[in-house]
């Protein structure tokens, strides 16, 4: 399927999601996250849910990390230019929420890309390859494109991989793992 029908059909699919459910699903990802061999870095890369479209609830894995004591950098979108600035997560981050409903840094310090170990990458769904659909802007590939090869991607995801998506493009970014509430995938 192409990403433009896999967009509906999976948004579709998430929107169907109860408030308890998404909640248990997300639960489940985040328990799931704490078995990958990821927890020996410092710069997580992690977005806040956009809770109008049933993300998953990313503030569980937020936790996590705050709780191993290693640093969350923040997302904040450049509508402009379709790209990603990324901030670190401190006592005194201001919070704003942008056009889109997506919660972010209105400022603080500002971490580069190359300096980024773990990206926790939305998606609405994704291929037994690593290929992801995403909401279609690109800033997410524009942002891995400038990470460190090294960098580990992650998608998360509530449902589990189709067999292909058939318009894959030269600039799509593969993930290296996704973690669905039943089972990771490695790529």
């Amino acid at each position: 399927m192409k990403k433009k029908d896999l967009r509906l059909i999976y948004k579709n699919k998430r929107n169907s999601l109860d408030a308890k459910k998404s909640q248990d699903l997300s639960f489940e990802i985040a328990n799931r996250s704490l078995q990958l061999n990821i927890w020996d870095y410092s710069n997580y890369h992690i977005f806040f849910p956009i809770e109008n479209n049933n993300e998953i609830d990313t503030k569980l894995i937020i936790q996590i990390i705050q709780g191993k004591d290693k640093n969350v950098v923040l997302p904040k979108t450049n509508f402009k230019d379709k790209t990603i600035t990324n901030y670190l997560l401190t006592d005194a981050t201001l919070m704003t929420i942008n056009k889109h409903g997506i919660s972010e840094p209105k400022s603080g310090f500002e971490i580069s890309e190359n300096k980024l170990e773990v990206v926790f990458v939305p998606l609405i769904c994704f291929d037994k390859i690593g290929h992801r659909v995403g909401y279609g802007g690109g800033y997410y590939d524009r942002l891995l494109k400038n990470c460190s090869s090294s960098s580990i991607k992650i998608g998360l995801s509530f449902f589990d991989p189709i067999e292909k998506i058939e318009d894959v493009i030269q600039s799509d970014i593969k993930m290296d793992y996704c973690i669905t509430p039943k089972k990771t995938y490695k790529f």
